[in-house]
């Protein structure tokens, strides 16, 4: 039997998982103490360590492209390499509005630390020579420099670029600039690997990159 709140948990965030909880902005509160346990009590580190082995078998699979292209994979930066979890656990995990002035004072100290099972994919790419694209939301001119060495002190090293949201890009929603991004690179000659993954890849997006939901 399933307690009352839990199902209300469980129904809410297969709604957002669908994309059919438009318009949210925070977790509802009702959710707080479900959200707090997932992402402590190991549920979230099984989510991913499961999502990232799944995309090691697929790579295993990938058959180099034969057109010239070269092989690419593109990664997020913010909670799918780092982790905002101290960031959100003030905020009670999604509960309280986003600050965006409180999130940049966070970025700037430089202190997340790397998702094991990402870190491990991306040594795993980079060693087997694919040419790994880091992209964030963060702006370039205020948080460029933080970012970058957040990036190196928790092991994400040899990446190919690491791409900023430009002031040209001011106004356009994430999935728009980073859709813009990707089309950018493909132009440039990059096969993007990561986007040939399928229910893997939706599978991926449902866990990493959302640890507030």
């Amino acid at each position: 039997m399933i307690p009352e709140g839990a199902s209300y948990f469980l129904s809410w965030r297969l709604a957002v998982e669908a994309n059919n909880a438009r318009g949210w902005r925070t977790v509802p509160s009702q959710c707080l103490s479900y959200v707090e346990a997932y992402m402590l009590g190991g549920q979230y580190d099984r989510d991913l360590e499961l999502i990232v082995d799944q995309i090691l078998s697929y790579i295993n699979e990938i058959v180099p492209s034969d057109d010239g292209a070269m092989d690419a994979w593109i990664l997020d930066v913010d909670d799918t390499c780092i982790s905002n979890l101290f960031y959100y656990r003030g905020k009670r995990y999604g509960c309280d509005p986003f600050d965006p002035a409180g999130f940049k004072a966070w970025a700037l100290k430089g202190g997340c630390p790397a998702i094991p099972a990402v870190l491990g994919l991306f040594k795993y790419l980079v060693r087997n020579g694919f040419k790994v694209f880091l992209i964030t939301g963060r702006d370039q001119e205020t948080l460029g420099q933080a970012t970058t060495a957040n990036l190196h002190n928790q092991g994400f090293i040899g990446y190919e670029r690491l791409i900023f949201k430009t002031a040209g890009f001011k106004g356009q929603s994430a999935s728009a600039y980073k859709s813009e991004i990707r089309r950018r690179l493909e132009k440039e000659g990059l096969q993007n690997s990561g986007e040939r993954r399928g229910p893997v890849e939706r599978s991926a997006r449902r866990v990493l990159g959302e640890p507030s939901f």
